[in-house]
């Protein structure tokens, strides 16, 4: 949109909140069109109707929506929306950077746009808190960093999610995993095997826990645990948690250890924690050794033995002062499967590896089961000669949960 017609919206918005025709948490879409509509013919506005018809949008996305952004969320195929200040937005498509034309009047238009996500969360962003974390409706996951932390104003980062959560059939279609990968992931699924999906940032974790989790039986409870909660699972019984940043006086923060250990009294078949970042890996690994098998988790690795060498790091933050050959032990008891992902140059993601977890005196180890061989050509997935009796193991197992 040009000068002359972000003015025009800008107007119109403000004369319509200055009118008092809005009532916060009632007005709907097709109110505000009508009342910018009005504003139009009042203003004796002469637009093409094209130019009309964005002119309206715009105060309607203006008013209810997220501004200068609504027309990128309405988009399928942005996966990611970055903006760097209030001049700089750059958007995600099959996996490749594009920068956009959309823009912000200025770091308060921006501000304003992120504080309408956060507000009715409970979540805030100011120079006491100058980064914060945050979800649309739709799950979407939101991060925004303010000055003095961002050098060039306001940043505010939008992960999307696909309309319909991806299936694992899907997956197979997007060529992220073979369909023998996926069955044998069902099946570890259903023999109540722990499994860790691990990656990069934009790897395709959730995307892939969310679509394996499907196999969990519909008579289990199954409670998720996340910083911002994203996941979308096709299960019958889900219990959802969410932790809770300190408020304005500094209090009221709820830890995702504290939801992990709560969620130990929920009656639980399977605990989901979204992400593990910090001392919550100790209560999560005491949760899979005690009961609770065939749980999931994602973790920020570069390959599954680091995954599992980041793990014991992260279980040693923990409030207990125990022994690293003692935790790296439970490690290794606790966690069954590491499922690696990573996207390539072309930006598919993609299962790269799959490795069962082995004690050993010197920790856990993780023992290759699967990967994907790049070639010239168009790669494939190879298994390992050891796979096969994991697979034996799991099928028997698996058989044994469902008789």
């Amino acid at each position: 949109m040009d000068e002359v017609d972000g003015a025009l919206v800008e107007a119109i918005r403000a004369s319509i909140v200055r009118g008092g025709n809005v009532v916060p948490g009632t007005a709907t879409r097709d109110a505000i069109a009508a009342l910018a509509e009005d504003a139009l013919d009042a203003g004796r506005h002469i637009l093409p109707t094209d130019a009309r018809r964005r002119v309206v949008q715009s105060v309607v996305d203006a008013t209810l929506g997220l501004g200068p952004l609504e027309p990128l969320l309405r988009d399928n195929s942005v996966t990611e929306v970055m903006v760097n200040g209030p001049g700089q937005v750059w958007v995600e498509r099959r996996g490749r950077l594009e920068r956009t034309q959309t823009r912000f009047a200025d770091s308060d238009h921006l501000l304003h746009v992120i504080d309408r996500i956060i507000a009715p969360l409970g979540r805030r962003l100011d120079e006491a808190s100058p980064m914060v974390d945050a979800r649309l409706p739709d799950g979407s996951r939101v991060n925004a960093v303010m000055p003095p932390l961002s050098l060039d104003g306001p940043v505010l980062t939008i992960r999307r999610f696909p309309v319909e959560p991806l299936s694992g059939d899907d997956l197979v279609q997007l060529g992220s995993l073979s369909r023998e990968m996926l069955d044998a992931l069902r099946l570890a699924v259903l023999a109540k095997r722990n499994i860790l999906v691990t990656g990069g940032t934009g790897s395709g974790k959730t995307t892939t826990l969310a679509a394996i989790s499907s196999a969990i039986p519909a008579g289990e409870r199954v409670i998720t645990i996340e910083d911002a909660a994203e996941l979308r699972l096709p299960l019958a019984h889900v219990v959802r948690l969410e932790s809770r940043p300190a408020g304005v006086e500094g209090r009221g923060a709820v830890a995702i250890r504290a939801l992990v250990r709560n969620a130990l009294r929920m009656r639980p078949d399977r605990i989901i924690v979204g992400e593990v970042r910090g001392g919550e890996a100790l209560d999560m690994i005491a949760a899979l050794t005690t009961g609770h098998e065939g749980s999931l988790s994602t973790l920020h690795a570069s390959s599954p033995a680091e995954a599992l060498r980041r793990l014991v790091t992260l279980a040693l933050m923990g409030d207990l002062e125990l022994p690293w050959i003692a935790v790296s032990d439970q490690v290794a008891a606790a966690v069954d499967l590491v499922v690696h992902q990573a996207r390539d140059a072309s930006g598919t993601r993609r299962i790269v590896e799959m490795a069962e977890v082995r004690r050993s005196p010197d920790g856990p180890i993780a023992r290759r089961l699967c990967r994907w061989s790049p070639s010239a050509a168009a790669g494939r997935f190879t298994w390992t000669p050891d796979a096969a009796a994991w697979r034996r193991a799991v099928e028997d197992d698996a058989r044994r949960e469902t008789t």
